[in-house]
């Protein structure tokens, strides 16, 4: 690694602070994108999951998850070695496996847990709440999260759901409320959760190593954040998708009602995060926006408003959303417009959109994506060199504000000849 840095010094950042001055560079290409102005050049992210593995050739997706310091160095020489203008915050990505193990979450499979060492992990579409606990959740949403919710989701706080409901207590019950955490399978299910606290401040504490690690070589990390919308949240980890789809038919008002609770204190979460970061890039991924999940009508009823309230109020923070737009969305394209100009990076899956969102609102937001999966992960150079240029001549030639990625992050399979061909295409294109 020394000899990299050595390397990378003499490539224009020598210093403490030319690494400074170059991060100052390659954020401000960042926030010019953001503000619809034309930077120096058009900025690449280094934007990966377990495709790493693939770079490093030595090590198993189980292994970056559970050894964070090797992943770290990793992502470093390949940083090194493309030279990003923002680098994927890898160990709030994937680095969770151990935080995972001792806190016994249930709403994935990882690397080694329900799924091969060589496989990505796997949210689990399932249902965790009743439709009858809709009112119960309305009622009193922190006792039916900390003591229903919860230790349906995660192993750690099976026992407090025996824990004393304090909603209501004043005076001398309180007292006697207290003798609640004195029972056995609280005070077991107390150290457990002390056990998970701890790593999970490992996690946060390598985090911000690695956040720092990178500002000291010059590399903004690519968010500071993650927030899930509203109506996803719900439909992921509450109900399960196949029962939410269901609930917008046969309850639609209570529907309603829990969206826009929900989003009160997603709202208050999202802000508080995105300013303790201390980046102001909230990365947002959409799973059922798309198309094909719900009508045009269901999406301006129950997705788009909760979301939008949530975007709005993080811009009025002085927080960046930058939306992931899954699959297809072609439909969606002209509703998700309805958004202050200059103030957010939309982040498209399919090449296609991207090219249709440029002409209905590339002039309102900053781009991102434009490099298909299929083409990095199974195509040529010389076919990925041919898709960056097209779509280096389609909108950022003609002034569409694009952040140059490939529409999900780097596959886990790409040819990392293909990874070179389109940073190198970038460079040849648009500098």
């Amino acid at each position: 690694r020394h000899q990299m840095d050595q390397e990378h010094m003499m490539n224009g950042s020598g210093s403490s602070s030319g690494h400074l001055g170059a991060y100052d560079t390659r954020w401000q290409r960042i926030i010019d994108c953001v503000n619809l102005k034309q930077p120096d050049r058009m900025p690449v992210p280094l934007w990966a999951f377990f495709w790493f593995a693939k770079y490093d050739g030595s090590v198993t997706f189980r292994d970056l998850m559970y050894a964070p310091q090797r992943c770290v160095e990793i992502v470093e020489r390949a940083t090194l070695e493309f030279d990003p203008d923002m680098v994927v915050p890898i160990v709030t990505q994937i680095g969770w496996g151990a935080t995972a193990d001792v806190a016994g979450l249930r709403t994935f499979q990882w690397p080694g847990h329900g799924v091969g060492e060589n496989r990505p992990f796997q949210y689990l579409d399932k249902s965790y709440m009743s439709v009858e606990e809709y009112d119960t959740f309305l009622s009193d949403p922190t006792a039916f999260f900390l003591k229903t919710y919860m230790p349906r989701v995660c192993g750690a706080f099976e026992g407090i759901e025996n824990m004393p409901t304090f909603t209501g207590m004043s005076g001398l019950r309180i007292l006697g409320a207290l003798s609640g955490f004195a029972r056995p399978e609280v005070k077991t299910s107390m150290l457990k959760l002390i056990e998970a606290g701890e790593e999970a401040n490992r996690l946060v504490t390598e985090a911000k190593r690695f956040a720092e690690r990178m500002k000291t070589l010059g590399y903004p990390v690519a968010y500071g954040s993650i927030v899930l919308n509203p109506y996803d949240t719900v439909a992921d980890y509450w109900r399960g998708a196949t029962n939410m789809m269901k609930d917008m038919f046969r309850h639609k008002e209570k529907v309603l009602e829990v969206l826009e609770r929900a989003t009160i204190y997603i709202e208050e979460a999202a802000v508080a995060g995105g300013k303790a970061a201390g980046n102001p890039l909230v990365f947002m991924p959409t799973h059922w926006a798309a198309d094909a999940f719900m009508s045009q009508k269901q999406f301006e009823t129950f997705w788009w408003p909760p979301f939008r309230r949530l975007l709005m109020r993080l811009v009025e923070n002085d927080l960046i959303p930058m939306v992931l737009w899954e699959h297809d969305c072609d439909k969606r394209l002209e509703a998700i417009a309805d958004v202050p100009a200059g103030k957010c990076i939309y982040y498209f899956e399919r090449t296609e959109n991207l090219l249709k969102a440029h002409e209905i609102m590339g002039g309102h937001v900053a781009l991102r994506g434009g490099v298909s999966a299929p083409t990095l992960a199974k195509g040529t150079p010389e076919d990925v060199d041919a898709e960056v240029r097209t779509v280096v001549e389609k909108v950022w030639n003609k002034g569409g504000k694009l952040i140059l990625d490939c529409g999900i992050g780097i596959p886990d399979d790409a040819p990392v000849e293909n990874v070179r061909a389109m940073f190198a295409a970038a460079r040849n294109y648009a500098s």
